[in-house]
């Protein structure tokens, strides 16, 4: 708004605008030109590409849950490890392996600030899958949230800022060793473990923050600990050895911790919650918790200019947008109109929540097993 002010008018945002590309170039190129640079435009692809690879493994996974259950084993929102023994539950996990390694090798080319966001896409892939796959219901403002996270995708790319260069794997811990990043991370831990032993147990069945948030806040101190591996492998292959560092190995070993609870909350989420709803809540505080963590660990806005950082927050601002219609209309009757009540509207559905609904199956399907014994 200072911008609009002081230059009187809409010419300093339009100024903010870039030019369009120069005629005649090729694909690549035009790629390039979008994301800035070709280290970033690395990073775009490998990210879009993860985004697919992550939103199959979702609708997979919840394929392996259901079926896990349907044999009589125990849910995992109960604690139980059955789904371990379905092959659809382990493709499924094979393909978020997938997925997480392309956008590992993404974080060592681009920015976390734009690596993140672009995960929007996994939100709409989940949302079309689950659509044929798993026989859940898209709403037609649904297709309005794709448009949006389709348009903030675009936005966030063009604008995305440059990577510091960073010469070793030292300067990545000497980054981790900040007080303020510090003083985030105990945060995080103090949180996690506070939601773990006092809130999951009460409320993790009936909130899908409690797992989520979980997931969310621990996953922000993985991503950092990625783009410090993923740096220390880029400068490997260029020559400089940094993969046998004892920094490299104390990042392995925290993100082999962190993806470990995260996978363990993630399920039970899954378990839980309908698969869009999971999904979508999971995207809005990732990306939060993660930008967050790199802005103060890697200090992405230092060196951006306004115009920058202004588009960039309206892109992430977007594509949050088209999450919440994603989800916000999941369960609204059919038509826009309902679908805009449900998403102005405060007050509580009258209708059961479909979360309760599987809930009671899972309880169900347990006092069969039960009584069968």
């Amino acid at each position: 708004f200072s911008l609009f002010l002081e230059g009187g008018g809409m010419a300093p945002l339009a100024a903010m605008i870039p030019p369009p590309p120069p005629a005649h170039l090729s694909m690549r190129a035009e790629i390039e030109w979008l994301a800035g640079s070709a280290d970033n435009a690395r990073g775009v692809a490998l990210a879009l590409s993860s985004s697919l690879f992550i939103g199959a493994s979702f609708i997979i996974k919840k394929k392996g849950l259901l079926m896990s259950v349907e044999k009589g084993g125990s849910s995992a929102s109960a604690g139980g490890f059955s789904y371990l023994r379905q092959p659809v539950w382990w493709l499924g996990m094979l393909t978020m392996i997938g997925g997480e390694s392309a956008n590992f090798i993404a974080y060592a080319y681009a920015p976390a600030i734009l690596v993140t966001p672009l995960g929007a896409a996994t939100i709409a892939a989940s949302a079309v899958f689950a659509r044929f796959f798993l026989g859940e219901d898209m709403h037609i403002c649904g297709i309005a949230g794709i448009l949006l996270c389709t348009v903030g995708t675009v936005v966030l790319v063009r604008f995305a800022p440059e990577e510091a260069p960073v010469t070793s794997v030292e300067e990545v811990w000497s980054m981790a060793m900040q007080p303020v990043f510090r003083a985030y991370v105990c945060f995080v831990l103090s949180f996690t473990l506070a939601l773990v032993y006092g809130a999951a147990p009460k409320y993790g069945k009936t909130h899908v923050v409690v797992y989520v948030a979980i997931c969310s806040m621990i996953g922000s101190l993985s991503v950092m600990a990625l783009r410090g591996i993923g740096i220390a492998a880029k400068l490997t292959m260029r020559g400089s050895d940094q993969l046998r560092k004892r920094e490299t190995l104390f990042f392995i070993l925290w993100v082999g911790c962190c993806i470990a609870t995260q996978m363990n909350y993630l399920n039970k989420a899954l378990d839980t919650f309908n698969t869009t709803m999971v999904s979508s809540v999971y995207y809005v505080f990732f990306t939060v918790c993660t930008v967050t963590a790199s802005m103060i660990m890697y200090k992405d806005w230092e060196n951006q200019t306004p115009g920058s950082i202004f588009w960039q927050v309206v892109a992430l601002l977007v594509n949050v947008a088209g999450v919440h219609i994603l989800s916000g209309t999941r369960d609204s009757a059919p038509g826009c109109r309902a679908g805009l009540r449900a998403l102005l509207s405060r007050r509580k559905s009258e209708e059961k929540p479909e979360y309760t609904h599987l809930c009671a199956c899972d309880d169900d399907a347990e006092q069969q097993q039960q009584q069968q014994q």
